[in-house]
């Protein structure tokens, strides 16, 4: 039997109301999502370990942002970025976050096209 232990952690606000809603929707606690969710990525991360299998390690380091793509990729062997979308999809692991700045950026530029471009593609 397993016994339980309570943490302190921090998670960013946006995330943890949008897990509230998905708890609710779902008739469940954040904390049984969280253990759900971290419960899938030490089982598989475990897993992997036993057959010496690194490929779930490199998605891991490329979700947390410690590798860029290429370097995902040629540690997997793939040429593809969609080969590598369908692996972290089928690992189950989110897609890097592009930093807020280099986000916000993006939208500038975005919002500086003309509207003749956008709406003529």
């Amino acid at each position: 039997m397993s016994t339980t232990v309570n943490f302190t952690g921090s998670v960013d606000r946006d995330l943890l109301r949008r897990a509230k809603v998905i708890a609710a929707k779902s008739d469940t606690s954040i904390n049984a999502l969280f253990n759900a969710e971290l419960r899938y990525l030490v089982e598989t991360f475990e897993a992997a370990e036993v057959v010496s299998n690194q490929n779930f390690r490199t998605l891991l380091n490329f979700s947390l942002g410690r590798i860029d793509d290429l370097q995902a990729m040629e540690a997997l062997g793939i040429e593809s970025a969609e080969d590598l979308f369908l692996l972290m999809v089928q690992a189950h692991l989110p897609m890097p976050r592009l930093p807020d700045s280099v986000t916000q950026g993006m939208v500038e530029v975005l919002n500086a096209l003309p509207l003749a471009a956008v709406a003529h593609g």
